[in-house]
């Protein structure tokens, strides 16, 4: 059996960063809402340094150079715990 899905990349296309929330809008049509408390960089940064990003590897990941936060798009979808 083959599937092409599993060879997909998730792959970012945008970024929208709101006072409550990281919003990654992927190339495939998702969007993937993240609170932004799960980045304490992020969320202490101000709102000039949060839109300052970039994608990085043709949207694999995005880096917030004003901040030093890198994110991939692929750990984002994997979710997990916030931090404590």
């Amino acid at each position: 059996m083959n599937s092409s899905a599993a060879e997909l990349k998730p792959l970012a296309e945008g970024v929208r960063v709101t006072p409550d929330e990281l919003v990654v809008l992927l190339v495939d049509g998702r969007t993937v809402t993240i609170p932004l408390f799960w980045f304490p960089r992020l969320a202490n940064a101000s709102e000039k340094e949060r839109n300052n990003w970039e994608l990085l590897g043709g949207g694999v990941g995005i880096h917030w150079p004003d901040v030093d936060e890198d994110l991939s798009v692929s750990g984002l979808l994997a979710g997990g715990r916030p931090p404590t």
